[in-house]
């Protein structure tokens, strides 16, 4: 009798082990996913001090239809990103859906992104909101790129996906 419990608690054991391991395997990897998806975005989005859209309201853009500078002490952080935000409820919307707010390619110039490439800073002023999604465009010294963006729009937005996706991988 004494030999079948030690066996059940042999049996016990080793079942409790190797669920134990795989918890903490699906922990590390879960951990290390998130790590990696918030360190892409602090590496490769347009941020301030972690601070996105040069601090705008991004809720703002597609409630308001307009480009709203937001407070400083209305805040949510998402993967590591801070966005500020113009009045409360925005905040709220924010939170129960962080990635139908967030700018396409980071917050880079999308028009620069599909035509080069490259990474290059907005006027948080110049947007367009195309099918749900917030683009942003470069704007100053008399070159708004947002009117070279509508010339060809489908072409460049296709293309900015492509080199967006070659810089986060």
């Amino acid at each position: 009798m004494k030999s079948k419990i030690h066996e059940c608690q042999k049996s016990n054991f080793r079942w409790w082990g190797k669920k134990q391991i795989l918890y903490m395997l699906v922990s590390v990897i879960s951990l290390t996913t998130v790590a990696q998806t918030q360190n892409k975005q602090l590496t490769h989005f347009n941020l301030e001090r972690k601070v996105a859209l040069q601090g705008y309201d991004p809720v703002a853009y597609f409630k308001q239809g307009k480009a709203v500078k937001g407070k400083k002490e209305l805040t949510a952080t998402y993967e590591g990103v801070t966005y500020n935000f113009s009045i409360a409820v925005n905040k709220e919307y924010f939170l129960s859906n962080p990635l139908r707010y967030q700018p396409q390619f980071g917050g880079w110039c999308a028009y620069a992104m599909g035509f080069s490439g490259e990474k290059v800073t907005i006027n948080p002023e110049t947007f367009k909101i195309v099918d749900g999604k917030l683009y942003l465009f470069y704007n100053a010294f008399f070159n708004n790129t947002l009117k070279s963006w509508n010339k060809d729009e489908a072409n460049l937005k296709s293309k900015a996906a492509i080199n967006w996706k070659k810089i986060i991988e």
